[in-house]
């Protein structure tokens, strides 16, 4: 599969401090691919560095063949990746259904079309959205009495509304219960699966990751340290001493 992600020697520093250290990776296209790493590792400013909120000190990305090093997060955004947050920030005293039109109307570029008829713009392909994240039966429900669960899919509901190539998802099952983290991830694989959107993830909830990652990353210290398949991953002593301490969760997350 060829690339719809491409990263070379990616490197961010912090007054000599490095806190990612001339990573080189890739993402196919149709490619469900997980990045973890304990606290600290880079994670995080890896993903920054990808959408534009952080320019890299080295190294160039590359979408689609077309750099994208240093562009602003809107103009990457407009070339089709897309990115969902740890901390869901949806629009509390809007409707679920709202909340997918306003992203609609950002897409179609009538963002300044708001008022005075908002509320009817784009609702029929918003219910669309929602129906692909079993969310249309709460379309009219305000979103602050949404469960945790529910925000997190309608964050992904809004993300898709631009149909990105691309979408970076930053610990997507963060603070939801066990069977509504594996209720998301399923989804998730299925929209990759069925549209062929390609996904970066990070994640500490190792049977999320092993359960749905098509290949994994490993970051350590800013310096990526295995990049494969679940089972290279598991067996890579690094890993299992640096992550995992001997590799008991690696063990126990294969066996879920």
């Amino acid at each position: 599969m060829s690339a719809i992600l491409d990263v070379r020697n990616l490197s961010k520093s912090y007054d000599g401090f490095l806190a990612v250290n001339g990573i080189s990776f890739s993402v196919a296209k149709g490619e469900l691919k997980a990045l973890i790493g304990p606290n600290g590792a880079g994670k995080s400013t890896c993903f920054n560095m990808l959408m534009g909120q952080i320019r890299p000190t080295t190294g160039e990305v590359r979408l689609d063949g077309e750099t994208i090093t240093g562009q602003r997060p809107r103009d990457i955004w407009r070339r089709g990746v897309g990115r969902t947050f740890q901390i869901t920030g949806t629009y509390q005293s809007m409707t679920v259904i709202e909340n997918v039109q306003m992203a609609l109307m950002s897409h179609h570029r009538r963002i300044y079309a708001i008022l005075p008829r908002a509320w009817t713009l784009y609702r029929d392909e918003a219910m669309e959205f929602l129906k692909t994240v079993s969310l249309a039966d709460q379309a009219d429900r305000p979103c602050s009495v949404l469960a945790y669960g529910d925000l997190k899919r309608l964050e992904l509901a809004i993300a898709l509304c631009h149909r990105p190539r691309l979408l970076l998802m930053d610990e997507p099952t963060a603070g939801m219960a066990p069977s509504a983290r594996i209720a998301l991830m399923q989804l998730t694989a299925d929209i990759v699966r069925d549209q062929g959107v390609s996904v970066l993830f990070t994640e500490h909830d190792m049977d999320v990751v092993f359960t749905h990652a098509h290949h994994i990353m490993v970051l350590n210290r800013g310096e990526l340290i295995a990049d494969g398949d679940a089972e290279t991953v598991r067996n890579d002593p690094q890993v299992q001493e640096v992550y995992l301490g001997g590799g008991t969760l690696f063990a126990e997350a294969a066996d879920a």
